[in-house]
């Protein structure tokens, strides 16, 4: 243990630093400028610092305050080693952070008690203190492994959603790279759009209850079948309903309002504007992109540039504003995903 003593005599500092250092495991180093000692405290640890109150250019009082600052020195014991008897003083003291008060002229029997008592109470400090960073890396790490788990439930879903619904893994995985990109353009924090990243793949999970003449119908559905599938939104909503986790909710949510429109002409609900979920309206803009670029047995494959106009002229009609405006700034990186000039990031793309 490091015990540091501040006092502007070099006879009472040696006098205590020699008291002190009988101890067992237990180093002192002596600073006899106040000011000089901040300076050591800056970048050094002490466990225990014994500090006289009467000296020139910073009092003790000003010192345990100055020291209280350092979030290193938080919880450190502090003695105050002082002749004045001042009740106002200890209690000014006492209010910026002294742990004790010694009382020149002290007593060594005293002040190695006062001593060992502070230095037992910095070491079960430390030690609870190694404990808690033991027990947050333990958390963590279950909390990574859970994290792990669920993203490949989500892949494993989505995997299967995929051979449902006849489209590639490619479409599956570019609209969650979209749409995490469109979520950090947005502004989202990284886990934020980590979630929308892993929510997305699930956005037509309720095709799984479409049956499959419609699903796999090489050409264009009649309006009643055209009913019919539209109920997969419901569908969905069904599947992932209920949810326990901040992801399979946001889920939920985009599976039930990625086809509802900015204006109020989509599906299931006609919401409009800022009444549709804001992870719905992302997903919107990527789901629908992608599907422009992608081949169906009843439409051909756009070019990149000609769906990325369409996305931009539907601004304020079928897309939100704001989510096309984040399509544009993200879009060398979003062009960078359809042309495969760049590997997709995360679980999704790996499995």
């Amino acid at each position: 243990m490091r015990v540091l003593v501040v006092d502007d005599s070099r006879s009472s500092a040696v006098a205590i630093a020699r008291m002190v250092a009988q101890l067992q495991s237990c180093a002192v180093d002596t600073c006899l400028d106040p000011l000089g000692a901040l300076v050591m405290c800056q970048t050094q640890s002490f466990d225990l610092i014994l500090v006289d109150y009467m000296m020139p250019g910073m009092n003790g009082v000003e010192f345990i305050a100055n020291i209280r600052g350092l979030e290193r020195y938080a919880l450190v014991p502090i003695v105050m080693v002082t002749s004045e008897l001042d009740q106002k003083v200890r209690h000014e003291a006492l209010d910026v952070g002294a742990t004790d008060f010694l009382t020149k002229p002290f007593d060594k029997v005293e002040l190695l008690a006062r001593v060992r008592n502070l230095l037992a109470l910095r070491r079960a400090q430390l030690e609870l203190a190694g404990r808690a960073q033991d027990l947050a890396r333990q958390v963590e790490a279950a909390t990574r492994h859970l994290a792990e788990r669920e993203e490949e439930v989500i892949w494993r879903l989505a995997r299967a959603i995929e051979y449902r619904d006849g489209v590639t893994g490619d479409h599956i995985s570019r609209v969650a790279e979209i749409s995490r990109l469109i979520a950090v353009g947005l502004g989202f924090d990284e886990e934020r759009a980590r979630i929308i990243y892993l929510a997305a793949p699930l956005h037509d999970i309720g095709k799984i209850g479409i049956p499959d003449a419609i699903l796999q119908k090489p050409g264009r559905l009649t309006d009643a079948e055209m009913a019919i599938m539209r109920e997969h939104v419901n569908f969905g909503c069904h599947v992932l309903d209920g949810g326990s986790s901040d992801l399979v909710r946001k889920a939920a949510l985009i599976a039930g309002t990625h086809h509802e429109k900015w204006d109020g002409t989509g599906y299931p609900s006609g919401l409009a504007g800022e009444e549709i979920p804001l992870e719905g309206r992302i997903v919107a803009v990527a789901d629908v992109f992608d599907a422009l670029c992608s081949e169906r047995p009843y439409k051909r494959a756009w070019p990149i540039d000609e769906a990325y106009g369409e996305i931009v002229a539907q601004r304020g009609r079928h897309f939100d504003p704001a989510c096309v405006q984040a399509f544009i700034r993200q879009w060398p990186q979003i062009r960078a995903v359809m042309t495969g000039d760049v590997p997709q990031s995360g679980l999704l793309m790996s499995a």
